[in-house]
């Protein structure tokens, strides 16, 4: 399979066609929604914290470094990260788990899972084209997208992605440095959001080695914790931490796979993985996410938030389904198209944190804040 092909064969421009891919998901509407769903905190709280779209934008920079100093093609590690999170819910993952839980107690065994919707999305539910639905994208695309998580082959895939994609294969490298730019950026954000939300502070963090090292590094620079600066130079020597001990440790992986295989190829499943982290700084920043797991993302705030989102998006599943003609209208005509289950996913899975709480209050008279 040709990694630049498509279902669809275009003209050329003057264009390649991993800058093509880029240039359509940042023209979709899902990917302009991106604005006003939650990363962590919810997007109403306040002015600076970190969206869907924000995420989208640093993980895009951060792949595009460290594609480019490992040699590979910038522009594809860049078209995956800015699509890899189009299939998220509103109110971040919680209301992913939720709408996967209401569609399994119904007994549809294809429930729902992010990344599968960040490709049905590029390939089925934007409309841009009188011809064929989605963007039509590369493969190499896709299938970053596609292949985000492991394991990569789901029970509920149709059999044109199966026959399409090879499930029993590494994606690209290209693939693989936005998996672990996706890390960098979550992690290290996620402390930067905390901490100026006033829900972790820095004593929490001081005893992991990780930590210690960050802070070392900010003091080299002139910059002492209690200091105003001390927050964003932290931030700033994680990501560079983390990003040089990436590049370092991948590089000989990187050179040997360019020198086997042509750029954007896969890798056989059983073959090591040619880049990530060092061991040393992989147990590390295990070890850092544990203790945001326990100190942040379980904090009484934020799970109070997220059940609050939770709730919302199971009255929108439960209007929807008793009565369809509460949908948006852009679903409302697709019945004989889909089944009505996944046409209400797709509805709300579609929808900003905005949009849910109003449709919400608009059907039940009561506001969610």
């Amino acid at each position: 399979m040709d990694p630049t092909q498509r279902f669809h064969p275009l003209q050329n421009d003057f264009r390649d066609p991993f800058s093509r891919d880029r240039d359509r998901v940042l023209h979709c509407s899902s990917f302009r929604r991106l604005e006003y769903k939650t990363q962590v905190f919810l997007n109403h709280e306040g002015d600076y914290f970190r969206t869907r779209l924000t995420h989208s934008l640093e993980v895009s920079q951060i792949a595009r470094t460290l594609a480019r100093m490992l040699r590979l093609d910038e522009t594809l590690a860049e078209v995956i990260a800015l699509s890899h999170d189009l299939g998220h819910t509103p109110f971040g993952h919680v209301g992913g788990d939720r709408l996967d839980s209401l569609l399994k107690e119904e007994g549809h065994s294809h429930g729902f899972e992010h990344n599968f919707q960040s490709f049905r999305v590029l390939t089925r539910l934007e409309k841009r084209y009188k011809d064929f639905d989605g963007l039509n994208l590369t493969f190499a695309t896709l299938e970053g997208v596609l292949k985000h998580s492991y394991p990569y082959e789901k029970p509920f895939f149709p059999d044109w992605v199966r026959e399409t994609f090879t499930l029993d294969r590494h994606p690209s490298l290209e693939a693989m440095v936005v998996d672990h730019a996706d890390e960098i950026a979550y992690t290290s954000h996620d402390i930067d959001d905390g901490v100026k939300y006033g829900l972790i502070g820095f004593g929490d963090l001081e005893d992991l080695e990780l930590f210690e090292r960050v802070d070392r590094m900010t003091r080299e620079e002139g910059v002492q914790r209690g200091e105003y600066l001390y927050r964003h130079r932290f931030v700033a020597s994680l990501i560079r931490l983390l990003v040089e001990d990436f590049i370092e440790h991948s590089r000989p992986g990187a050179e040997r796979y360019r020198s086997e295989r042509p750029l954007c190829a896969t890798i056989p499943a059983e073959e090591p993985l040619p880049v990530g982290f060092s061991p040393e700084v992989a147990t590390a920043l295990k070890r850092l996410k544990k203790r945001l797991f326990e100190r942040l993302y379980r904090h009484s705030r934020i799970v109070g938030n997220m059940y609050a989102g939770k709730r919302c998006v199971e009255a929108l599943y439960r209007a929807y389904s008793e009565e369809p003609a509460l949908l948006p209208d852009p679903q409302k005509s697709l019945g004989a198209q889909r089944p009505r289950h996944r046409i209400v996913a797709d509805a709300i899975a579609s929808m900003t944190d905005r949009y849910a709480m109003k449709s919400y209050h608009e059907i039940y008279g009561i506001s969610l804040g």
